[in-house]
């Protein structure tokens, strides 16, 4: 069943327990948040551990006219911690030239910490669509239509340096090694979500913090030892030590992983929040070499890959599918833009933005960071939604052709001792057809391959997760422990 994940949204779904408002500070930019309405479901429980793991694998009805006036923070943030209707059938694209893409470096070149460095890291296979240089796409046929329908907007930065109303500003991002893992409950969409353990602590960053307030609570944290990406929405830190959030899903750094059509994720367009961020590290390096994720007002019910999931908001067929692409045009002049600036405007024109949820119109969002130059930043809002194109899509899904097909198959899983005695090394063996990813809960969290090493310190009861593109499978074993 479809969901409509209430994130930055504009409007009240009925299918969601969650109301929206909107605050806006004076100058710079404008926040949304989301206001829980009397809602507690039972939390699904996974057993706590704090066990890191081990694994034998390798390592509306019209557009809208303008934008809430933009305002400036005020006091500098605390320093982070230091290291650091049917779719028209799309027509045949005409084959550019490959375009260049930026090399892949291993995880281990990231610098650890808050905000950290990833010195070049670049999340997801070099042909991932985040990382596809579309500076020679071809142009949608409805471009026009969808760009109309923006009205008169223009491009915002809702990140940057200091503070609003005590929080941060825009959605910071962890990296750890030899983090513990711990449990993670879900309230609301856990069976849409990937199961714990994860490596998130208690002081790990929330969205907003250090006042996170009650909005979508990004948590966003890149292990650097086993390249995962583990991200939460709506996150909550319980007093156990383990944490609670709406929806909860991870991703291979290597090579992304399929995730199930219709599931949503931490974003309503069902795609990681992370690859999309504009990063300080990038920007100061003078390039960025991946798409920018940006949110619109209104959406339609529909996706284009690499979106897998819909949360409408407007029937106009000019409303935008999750995860249209746009391309800033080759002919806008950049050249009286400052230096930060400069460089996101000429990534909006090689890799351009992927609408990932709903809210304020022309939205980019990026990490928190204290050597933001807000008024440099401040200058896109200069930059019109007319400056901007939508490149083709050759697949735009509907309820009518959303593709379907069988869950992974897991046709063993073993161990080579059942029975042992507190803290023995137990390894976890099994067989699965067609899955693109595996999770082993408790103690483990995500792992490629089809072997995990468990140290049971009392009698647990293990649960290998198989998901691939259209659902997910499970299987159990038991170790008991003397």
């Amino acid at each position: 069943m479809p969901r409509k994940l209430p994130m930055l949204a504009l409007a009240l779904f009925t299918a969601s327990s969650f109301a929206v408002a909107q605050t806006s500070n004076k100058d710079f930019f404008t926040r949304y948040f989301v206001a829980k309405r009397r809602h507690n479901p039972t939390p699904s429980t996974n057993p706590p551990t704090t066990t890191p793991p081990t694994t034998t694998d390798p390592a509306p009805s019209g557009p809208s006219d303008t934008d809430p006036a933009p305002t400036t923070p005020t006091t500098p943030a605390p320093a982070p911690t230091t290291p650091t209707t049917p779719d028209p059938a799309p027509t045949t694209p005409t084959t550019p030239a490959p375009a260049p893409t930026a090399p892949q470096l291993a995880c281990n070149a990231m610098s650890l910490g808050v905000g950290a460095n990833l010195n070049g890291f670049l999340p997801f296979e070099a042909n991932n669509p985040w990382r596809q240089n579309i500076a020679n796409a071809p142009v949608d046929g409805n471009s026009n239509g969808y760009i109309g329908f923006l009205g008169g907007s223009h491009l915002r930065a809702n990140f940057g340096a200091g503070q609003y109303n005590g929080s941060t500003i825009g959605i910071p991002y962890t990296v750890v090694g030899g983090s513990p893992f711990t449990t993670i409950n879900y309230n609301l969409y856990g069976d849409e979500s990937d199961p714990g353990p994860m490596p998130i602590s208690t002081d790990t960053p929330v969205e907003g913090y250090p006042n996170p307030g009650d909005g979508d609570r990004h948590t966003l944290v890149l292990d650097r030892d086993n390249c995962w990406l583990y991200e939460l929405g709506v996150a909550v830190p319980q007093g156990d030590g383990t944490w609670q959030a709406n929806v909860g899903s991870v991703w291979d750094l290597l090579n992304q992983n399929a995730r199930p059509f219709r599931w949503t994720s931490t974003d309503a367009a069902g795609l990681p929040v992370f690859p999309g961020l504009v990063r300080y590290d990038e920007v100061a390096a003078g390039h960025i070499d991946h798409a920018i994720r940006v949110t619109l007002q209104r959406s339609r019910q529909a996706f284009v890959p690499p979106a897998t999931h819909w949360a409408p908001n407007n029937s106009d067929p000019n409303a935008a599918p999750m995860g249209m692409r746009m391309r800033l045009k080759a002919n806008f002049d950049i050249s009286s833009y400052g230096p930060q600036a400069k460089v996101i405007l000429t990534a909006l024109k090689n890799y351009g933005m992927i609408m990932a949820d709903n809210g304020s119109n022309m939205f980019m969002i990026g990490a928190p960071d204290d050597r933001w130059n807000n008024d440099d930043l401040n200058s896109l809002k200069q930059v019109p939604a007319s400056a901007f194109e939508v490149i083709q899509m050759p697949v735009v899904y509907t309820q009518s052709n959303v593709p379907t097909g069988p869950a992974p198959t897991i046709t063993s899983l073993t161990a080579d001792k059942t029975t042992v005695g507190s803290g023995q090394a137990v390894t976890l063996t099994w067989a699965a057809n067609n899955a693109s990813y595996y999770v082993v809960s408790p103690e483990i969290g995500a792992v490629r391959g089809t072997s995990a090493v468990v140290h049971p310190t009392k009698t647990t009861t293990y649960t290998v997760y198989a998901t691939n593109q259209f659902d997910r499978s499970t299987q159990t074993i038991t170790i008991n422990v003397q």
